[in-house]
Parts: structure tokens; sequence; C-alpha cells
């Protein structure tokens, strides 16, 4: 395999980020055209009540992302930090580690998954008209969940491993599979919303195959590391995972903030619109992935240059990593938001039926939900610096301020204000007041260190 030629130390930064950031965005890209393909699949294929069902599983998948991206993140900064240090070895029980406790974790969520699906799925704010629906969708894509894991943490490793074009390979595989297998499975053998949990499954079991292959057959540096078998090394472990879930724990929080943001609007949208409204809404959510996507592009594209240089302790080169992430972040987070303005009719009826009441409701909402873009991307962008920099109290607080603090009351406050307006402004506004904190704490921090010179 021809490797990517990175050098987060030397290399210039304007240069490294764009050989991160196109293919991670690609990669990323194709995931968010898979999320869109299957509600096409299915809200066609299946109905809107399919779609609602979903929308009421998703929640769960997207925790799975979180810890998935949580232990991948906490690894890849760690990761970078001892590569820069010349700590090889320690890189790879970083890694290894980080793989053996995910594992573990997902395992205890397929299982519990299994022995309480039905409480499960009435905590996600499921209804009897979309029981039967929502249960089929669960438990087929239950057996690709720790795959599915095997792929999200090796997304980061491998691009910290100076491979992001593999990565992107690896993301583009799947996609395409699981979009040929939903057209395949919901449409010629009619399998319904079934076809399209298996479909996610085998794709997700492919791509955690080439990312183990990846680190067996391809790597760098990072490969798999056997871990002894002794007290001291388990506590050793425990310890290095606890500070990995530490530093991750944001990106954790990011996906959970998706999932608590998708049973609220679940709650919110059945109570003031019914079903109509839930399935308006999981229009919102399946477009949502895909702003979270190339915002987190960018994120990602600069965390290794970063915690790289800030594992060298070089902080012109830090600063400069920053500073070209959040010029791309702004520009991503304007042509985001200008499609969803301008394409707001043909984006709802790529997943439902202009007659359907669910279409209007869908169109009408989507350009006040692309106003999150722009301060969206800045956001996760200021996220994954100070993740990448250790500082995970600074990431962790302003994740739950844009993910739950400010979005969970926006989404029962607004309403009451703005009408049916107001839920669809609650993802906005929470976004846009944590984009001010963040910008006014950093404003400040910077006049301070200005009056002490």
């Amino acid at each position: 395999m021809e490797r990517d030629k990175l050098d987060f130390g030397n290399g210039k930064i304007r240069e490294l980020f764009i050989a991160m950031f196109f293919p991670t965005l690609i990669g990323m890209v194709f995931n968010s055209a898979l999320n869109i393909c299957d509600g096409m699949f299915v809200g066609h294929g299946v109905g809107s009540n399919a779609l609602a069902a979903i929308n009421i599983v998703a929640p769960l998948f997207l925790i799975c992302t979180g810890i998935g991206l949580m232990f991948g993140i906490g690894a890849s900064v760690i990761g970078g930090i001892r590569l820069a240090e010349g700590n090889v070895k320690a890189a790879r029980i970083i890694m290894t580690q980080a793989y053996i406790a995910g594992a573990i974790i997902f395992g205890c969520v397929i299982l519990c998954s299994l022995l309480y699906t039905r409480p499960l799925l009435y905590l996600l704010g499921c209804s009897p008209l979309l029981e039967e629906l929502a249960t089929d969708y669960l438990l087929w894509l239950l057996p690709g969940l720790v795959f599915f894991y095997l792929q999200c943490a090796g997304m980061m490793l491998i691009r910290l491993d100076g491979s992001p074009r593999y990565a992107m390979s690896v993301q583009i595989v799947a996609a395409i599979l699981n979009i040929f297998l939903d057209w395949y499975l919901v449409y010629p053998l009619a399998m319904g919303i079934k076809g399209a949990a298996i479909a996610t499954s085998l794709s997700c079991i492919v791509a955690g195959i080439m990312v183990v292959a990846y680190f067996i057959f391809f790597s760098d540096k990072l490969k798999f590391y056997r871990l002894r078998l002794s007290l001291k090394s388990f506590r050793l472990s425990l310890r290095n995972t606890g500070y990995m879930a530490k530093i991750g724990l944001a990106t954790f929080i990011a996906e959970l903030a998706i999932g608590v943001t998708m049973v609220t609007g679940n709650y919110m949208f059945f109570s003031y619109l019914g079903e109509d409204g839930v399935a308006a809404f999981s229009v919102g959510c399946y477009l949502f992935p895909l702003i979270f996507s190339i915002s987190n592009a960018v994120a990602q594209s600069s965390q290794p240059i970063i915690s790289y240089n800030y594992g060298a302790k070089l902080v012109h080169r830090v600063r400069q990593a920053l500073n070209v992430a959040l010029v791309a972040a702004v520009l991503c987070g304007i042509i985001i938001s200008c499609g969803m303005w301008t394409g707001s009719g043909i984006l709802a009826g790529i997943f439902l039926d202009s007659t359907v009441a669910a279409y209007d409701i869908a169109k009408a909402g989507l350009p006040l939900l692309g106003l999150c873009a722009l301060p969206f991307a800045l956001n996760i962008t200021f996220i994954g610096y100070y993740q990448s920099c250790e500082q995970a109290g600074r990431s962790i607080i302003y994740m739950l301020l844009r993910g739950i603090i400010l979005m969970v009351p926006g989404f029962i406050v607004l309403p009451m204000l703005f009408g049916y307006a107001g839920l669809w402004l609650a993802i906005p506004v929470a976004e846009l007041i944590t984009m001010l904190i963040i910008v006014s704490v950093l404003l400040l921090n910077e006049l301070k260190i200005a009056r002490s010179k």
C-alpha cells in the first residue's frame, strides 16, 4: 500500500491540513450520503412511519458512535503526543487498550438491548404505532455494532498513523456497500425496515474488517500490542482507559447530544404535530449528520496535527493549525447554510412524498435548522482544539452547553414564543449562544495574556 507522506512536526501546516481534510471530508460525506440514502429508501420504499421508527432507534446508534469516537479521539490525542516524544511502544499500548475497553462496553450495550428491547424503545420515545417497526430495525442492527466500533475508533488512529486516504477508502467502501444493500433489500427483496438494518450491519462488518487488516498488514507505527496479563498491567490499562475517556468525553457528549436532541425533538414534535411532526423532524435528523460530518472533518483533520505539535511543544504550529481550521470551518458553515436555505424543498423530497403532510412541515423547517451550521462548525473546531491540547474540562463544558444545557430548554421554551418555528430554532439558538461564550472567553484570555506582558 502506498502510504501518505505526512510529517506532522515539520511539514507546512496548511499543506498538512489540506492533505488530511479532503480525504476526511470525502469519507464523511460518503457516510452522510449513506444516511441520506438509507432514509430515502426507507421513506419511499416502506413509508413515513418506518422513517419515524428509525428515528426512534437512532439515538442508541449515536451513543455507540459516541463511545467509538470517544476512545478513538482519546487514543489518537494521547498516541499523537507519545509519537511526538518518540515513544512508539506507548502509542501502540494506548491503541490496544482503547480497542479492548470499547469492545467490552459495546458487548454490554448489545446485551442490554437484547434483554430490554421494549422498555428501551419506549424510553427513546417510541409509540405503539411504531413499536413493531422500531423493534425490527433495532434487533437486526445489533450484530454489526462491535464491528462499527472498530471502524469508528480506527478512523482517527489510521489518520494519526499517516494514512488519511486509507481511512477514506474504508468509509467509501462501507457507504457504497450500504447504499447498494439498502436498495437491494428494501426494493427487489421487499424486506422493509429489516432490510435497511441488515444492510447497515453488513457494511459495518466489512468496514471493521478493513480497519483490523490495516493495523495487521499495512500500518507504519501503530500496531496492536500484546498486553501483559498481570495486576500491574490491568491497573495501567484502567488508568490509561480512564484518561482516554476523559480526553474524548466531549466527542461522546457530542453524539449523546445528538441523541438527546432526537429524543427531545421526537417528544416535542409529537406533542405539537403528531406522527407527521416526528417524520418531518426525522428529515432534519438525517441531514444533521451531514452538518456534523462536514464540521467534524475540519476538527478531525486538525486534531493529529495539533496533538502532535502540542506534544512536541511547538506552540506556534499549534496556533497555526487552529487558525487554518477556523477558516475552513467558516467556509463549510456558510456553504451548508446556503444549501439548506435554497434547497429545503428538494431535501425534504428526498425522504418524503410531496403529497404527505410531513413534507410541508419539513420544507418550512429546514431553512431554520440551517441557521445552526456556521456556529456549529466553529464550536466543534474549538472543542476539537481543546481536546487535542488536553484541555478536557473546557471541551466538555462547551459540548454540554451546546448539546444539552441550552438545547433542551430551547425545545421547550422557543415553541411557546415562536410557535412551530421554535421547534426548529432550538438547535441554532443553542449553537449561537455557545459560540458567543467560547469566543468571549477566548478573547478575555488573550486580553489577560496581553496585559501580563
